[in-house]
């Protein structure tokens, strides 16, 4: 029980920091600091987007921490949120620029979240999901010969949300380095088409013009190829058993 009330004291620190690092922003003249806080709709992430790029230009390496601390935080304690930052990385840093900062930092916040499971949240995801648990348990060990290809096909397109699959992964005993490399590449497409986007913000009416149906269907096409070399390796791993 004493393991898991670390979470609350790391979770703490967290915001301490989160916190420390938006009130020591730089001075700017005219700064609508009102408008710094974690957005909930488009005409906040909007209005965070102008402040934000405001300072970019004088403070570019403090708007990069702040901005990456942030991401980190939502990711690390699977906080709902990322969609707004990658479309305010887009709008920031541009898109070539936000598009990899986004895929390294999607997956260095995953694996904070791995850990975070890792050493003191396994017992608790198990007690509270065990159905959740078996199933995957059951795909990892059918799919462990292609495991890499698998593990992109979930992040591609999702079977199950990627909170939970940042927790669940230490409990089916999926390497960390495997897990970050699944994470990096496998929501390339989703970071891609979000921070696209965010570079042309101003633009935006709507957060539902952004994941249509020929967007979502250009992202099963996408998991399904990454499926493929799975299903081929256990058809020739079948075969090798049967000629034995």
């Amino acid at each position: 029980m004493a393991s898991i009330l670390w979470i609350p004291v790391i979770f703490s620190l967290s915001c301490l920091l989160m916190y420390t690092l938006s009130v020591n922003l730089p001075e700017h003249t005219g700064a609508d600091r009102s408008a710094l806080k974690f957005p909930r709709n488009l005409d906040e992430l909007k209005a965070l987007a102008v402040l934000l790029d405001d300072y970019h230009d004088d403070n570019m390496g403090y708007v990069l921490l702040l901005y990456s601390c942030a991401y980190l935080f939502k990711q690390t304690f699977a906080i709902p949120g990322s969609f707004f930052m990658n479309l305010l990385g887009g709008a920031i840093f541009g898109l070539w620029k936000s598009f990899p900062l986004a895929c390294l930092l999607s997956a260095a916040g995953a694996s904070c979240c791995f850990l975070l499971s890792k050493h003191f949240g396994k017992t608790y995801v198990i007690k509270y999901f065990p159905n959740k648990v078996e199933f995957m348990q059951k795909k990892v060990s059918d799919n462990s010969d292609s495991l890499l290809f698998f593990l992109l096909f979930l992040r591609f397109f999702p079977m199950t949300p990627n909170w939970f699959l940042n927790m669940v992964s230490p409990i089916l005993d999926i390497p960390l380095h495997l897990f970050f490399i699944s994470v990096f590449i496998g929501l390339m497409p989703y970071n891609f088409i979000c921070v696209q986007t965010g570079s042309m913000l101003s633009d935006l009416t709507s957060t539902d013009n952004i994941f249509t149906l020929a967007t979502s269907l250009k992202l099963l096409g996408i998991a399904l190829v990454a499926l493929l070399p799975g299903i081929v390796i256990n058809r020739l791993k079948q075969g090798r058993l049967k000629t034995d």
